[in-house]
């Protein structure tokens, strides 16, 4: 695999600070030192058109690093869903060769999509955190209206120029602006926005996007309809310059805004820098992005140990020397190899951390780059550079090696996904900051349905560590919702369903259920969650299943009790008998009964 990395470093222009986007390209590994390859040659315009076949595997979470379960994900024309660890993997699906696009939605967040530059046998490694679709505030459609967020983000709206965005009809009544402003200072940026910061400028040519702050805004109608900018209209976009960048930033920069189809910013007009915000005019809304554009050359290694053993999950950092605090990060896949684009005919500085919370780099060179690409070769680390050998195996309830499973390890906030060897057995290199430290492992049977506890394990030495053997059983990993309606039977059990569980701030626990296959269905219901403990008995607020067309509701109480209630990563069970009453003049009473068995991603 490879993984994404990107950069804020410097442009051509050495006043200029520039934060770069690294994404994947292939090139056989070399020796261990610097050798030049193929030269970037631009495109123009870049071929978007030719596909290849394709493996992208990656982790989604949200913006406090926890896992979103059942997210969908899109590759090409190939949907999966994400586990409960925010995992998802696809295998050899045809993307496009020069702008491989991924697409994450979930109710209730922006979308996350990365662009990543495909190649033939090669597999590709992303992590992907959702941001939340929050109301930043409304305006009425006919007046206009200003809506302004914390962040300093700002839009103005002027007088009816809304529009209905599938049928282009006038709208004239109450728009919810969502919005989010990514800072370009952001440690996770990479993780957060869009595409790879790639772009085609005016002329069509596919550039490098120096980048001085993005925003991603979303309008809607009252009835939930999406809402776009009339034609010949504009709103006007008040972005925040960070105090970091203020003194660098350019008086007048390009805007550019997000293609979801290809993957690619497009540049679309300007903004004036006003202060401490660049203020522009904007003609539609998704995602919009104050850039520079620039030429790059391509970089690549690999992270090994002494013995020449890849290093996973090390947190690398590749920064501009005449100012180190202009560089972004990304970790190393599972055969140490990390690969992007960097900044050409600049001295640069290269890092290797066990984790984005480690103050001191296991290792630190510096090379130059010219108008070729570079192949760095192998980064070799010393055993004694807090390198950590985890060694051992995973057994079933009948003491059995696991066959058919996976060990997950969590370092830092990152969870990686090691799959075992066909007799249960494991070998990880990892990169710490130092000793002691904690590390917390899962063992999975994906045959038999079954999980370890979370263990927690100190690692007190560098070399190797032999952990003791992880017992994958006693925790069934199994979920369902089985119903009844007037004693007909239902159910939905992952993964051929979706269930997805949310733990809301109303003190409300959804719960959702889809079927993607024929005949398709889905279920929503909640209750409360108000001292919610094993034995408790809790209000029921709805159950809508997609088998009443009825409008119902819940006139005698129900309640909902449960009969298990774990930590974040555990599972939730219950169950509840009732009847349902169906619209006047009908009334027809629907008596359910529901079973359901679901794990917590919050």
């Amino acid at each position: 695999m490879k993984t994404f990395i990107s950069l804020k470093t410097a442009t051509k222009f050495a006043f200029l600070l520039v934060i770069i986007s690294l994404f994947f390209f292939a090139c056989k590994k070399t020796s261990d030192v610097a050798a030049p390859i193929d030269p970037v040659i631009t495109v123009t315009p870049p071929d978007l058109t030719t596909k290849i076949n394709s493996s992208v595997s990656g982790f989604v979470t949200d913006g406090n690093n926890v896992a979103v379960k059942d997210a969908s994900v899109l590759l090409g024309t190939t949907t999966v869903l994400t586990d409960k660890y925010g995992f998802f993997e696809a295998r050899n699906v045809q993307m496009v060769q020069n702008a491989a696009v991924v697409t994450v939605s979930k109710t209730g967040f922006f979308k996350g999509i990365k662009t990543y530059i495909a190649t033939a046998n090669k597999s590709a490694f992303l992590r992907i955190k959702l941001m939340p679709k929050a109301s930043a505030g409304t305006v009425n459609a006919t007046a206009g209206g200003v809506v302004t967020l914390v962040s300093g983000l700002s839009i103005n709206f002027p007088a009816s120029a809304i529009v209905n965005a599938s049928t282009n009809a006038a709208y004239t009544g109450t728009v919810t602006v969502a919005a989010f402003y990514i800072n370009p200072m952001a440690t996770d940026l990479n993780s957060i926005m869009p595409g790879d910061l790639r772009g085609l400028n005016t002329d069509g040519e596919l550039k490098l996007l120096t980048t001085y702050g993005m925003a991603a805004v979303e309008l809607t109608g009252a009835g939930g309809e999406l809402l776009q900018i009339a034609t010949g209209k504009k709103a006007v976009l008040t972005m925040p310059i960070s105090t970091a960048l203020s003194a660098s930033a350019p008086a007048i920069i390009p805007l550019w805004y997000f293609n979801e189809t290809n993957g690619l910013w497009k540049q679309e007009g300007s903004a004036t820098k006003n202060g401490n915000t660049y203020v522009g005019d904007v003609s539609h809304f998704s995602f919009w992005n104050c850039d520079v554009p620039n030429n790059y050359v391509q970089f690549n290694c690999t992270v090994v140990n002494t013995a020449g053993q890849p290093v996973q999950n090390a947190y690398v950092k590749i920064s501009l020397v005449s100012n180190p605090l202009n560089a972004t990060y990304g970790y190393t896949d599972s055969s140490g190899y990390v690969s992007g684009a960097v900044p050409n005919n600049a001295l640069l500085k290269l890092d290797v951390f066990g984790s984005v919370n480690c103050s001191t780099a296991a290792f630190s060179q510096t090379f130059t780059t010219t108008n070729v690409n570079v192949a760095y070769g192998n980064v070799s680390i010393s055993t004694a550079a807090n390198i950590a050998t985890l060694v051992g195996s995973v057994k079933n309830c009948a003491g059995a090696p696991v066959t058919n499973g996976y060990l997950i390890v969590q370092y830092g906030n990152a969870n990686s996904r090691i799959q075992l060897s066909n007799t249960g057995t494991y070998s990880i290199n990892r990169l710490v900051c130092s000793f002691p430290t904690t590390i917390t492992l899962v063992g999975e049977d994906a045959g038999a349905l079954q999980q370890s506890t979370p263990i927690s394990y100190i690692v007190s030495a560098a070399g190797v560590n032999n952990i003791p053997i992880i017992n994958a059983c006693g925790v069934t990993t199994q979920q369902f919702i089985n119903y009844t309606i007037n004693g007909a039977p239902y159910s939905f059990t992952p993964p051929a369903d979706t269930l997805y569980y949310s733990n809301n701030l109303q003190s409300i626990i959804q719960i959702e259920a889809n079927r993607l296959t024929s005949p398709f269905s889905n279920l929503k219901f909640s209750f409360s969650n108000t001292a919610i403990a094993v034995g408790s008995s809790l209000n029921l607020f709805k159950f809508n299943p997609s088998q009443i067309i009825d409008t119902i509701s819940i006139n005698t109480p129900i309640n909902v009790n449960i009969t298990e209630y774990g930590a974040v990563g555990q599972f939730t069970a219950g169950n509840f008998t009732g009847a349902l009453n169906g619209r006047p003049p009908a009334n027809t009473i629907y008596n359910i009964t529901c079973n359901f068995r679901i794990r917590r991603n919050n």
